[in-house]
């Protein structure tokens, strides 16, 4: 059974920083492209950023500039680093993943069960 766990949500102040992590576990083979998306009350899902194996990161426009997504394969993990951070970057932010399981051997896409970020004074 494959999982992904997210972690480092919480409340901050405007302008301040949140780094928020995701690590996979399970029967793992490969992990691919791994993303992070965020939801706000009554919105969609939305791209934040991507992180392709050995390749370069994406971003959405307006968190371009001021948030970093990295990996570090040798856990398993994907982080995002959050600077300068608005009230409109509140959100449920949900980690993302296409994973082979050993189980299967096929791309499965994975979510993690979220971390809520709120950007309040």
């Amino acid at each position: 059974q494959v999982r992904l766990v997210e972690s480092g949500g919480g409340l901050v102040q405007p302008g301040g920083s949140l780094r928020l992590s995701c690590a996979a576990s399970g029967s793992i083979y490969s992990i691919h492209t791994m993303r992070w998306y965020r939801q706000a009350p009554g919105k969609q899902r939305d791209l934040v950023a991507a992180m392709p194996t050995g390749g370069f990161p994406d971003y959405a426009e307006s968190v371009k500039g001021r948030f970093t997504i990295s990996r570090d394969d040798a856990k398993n993990a994907v982080y995002l680093q959050m600077t300068s951070l608005k009230p409109e970057d509140t959100a449920v932010y949900y980690c993302n993943a296409v994973i082979v399981p050993r189980t299967g051997m096929t791309f499965d896409d994975y979510w993690g069960q979220g971390t809520q970020v709120t950007v309040s004074s």
